[in-house]
């Protein structure tokens, strides 16, 4: 199978889990309505592979999780709308995933759970205890602790995504962002990503800034 076939079927799995009935609307439409979303063209980091790279990471920490097939649904949307030159994705994200879940046949209570996580990965901060909100956030912060050649690739891609941005600019926003990312008392909240990512999570982080402001 293709990627996209592949992607199509999790996409299906997940939302009939979540669902609880294989009864309701098709669930494949909405895959593919999506999967458009992460191709479009202005995007280098944020796209179908970074969509995987995110499912594949949920799956590692899924049994942290306490709804996981709804963690799952909630990467499908997390940058459903990318547009970098705006700072409300995460929002318009979250309320797309308002709109198409119930149609799709999503329960109410379902659909918000989806939305508020989408809406954590503003800031990457789940509260103690919300252990979906922990699994999707290291999800998305893991290709932080990736090894050095995709990790430098990542800042690259980052970088494309904002070529619109004078060079002086984005080293300034970009250094903001890596020292908010530091500043945090801890990156990975699950113990899987506490044990495994943080250290070198960090490193990197930290060889960015470097190169960055030095």
């Amino acid at each position: 199978m293709t990627d996209a076939q592949t992607l199509r079927i999790r996409w299906q799995d997940a939302l009939l889990a979540a669902r609880g009935t294989a009864s309701g609307p098709d669930p494949l439409p909405y895959a593919d309505n999506l999967l458009e979303r992460w191709a479009e063209p202005q995007r280098r980091y944020h796209t179908v592979a970074h969509l995987a790279q995110v499912l594949d990471q949920v799956d590692t920490l899924a049994a942290h999780a306490t709804a996981p097939d709804l963690v799952r649904l909630a990467v499908w949307f997390h940058d459903a709308v990318y547009r970098p030159d705006r700072s409300e994705n995460e929002e318009r994200s979250a309320a797309l995933a308002e709109r198409a879940l119930p149609e799709a046949g999503l329960p109410d209570a379902a659909t918000a759970e989806v939305a508020r996580l989408v809406r954590l990965t503003v800031t990457h901060d789940p509260a103690p205890g919300d252990t979906d909100g922990e699994v999707l956030c290291d999800a998305d912060l893991a290709i932080l602790a990736s090894g050095p050649k995709e990790y430098a690739a990542y800042a690259a891609q980052v970088r494309e995504e904002y070529g619109f941005v004078p060079d002086e600019l984005f080293r300034t926003g970009r250094a903001d962002v890596l020292r908010q990312l530091l500043g945090l008392p801890r990156l990975f909240r699950t113990p899987h990503g506490a044990a495994e990512w943080e250290s070198r999570a960090r490193q990197n982080l930290t060889t960015e800034l470097e190169l960055l402001t030095g």
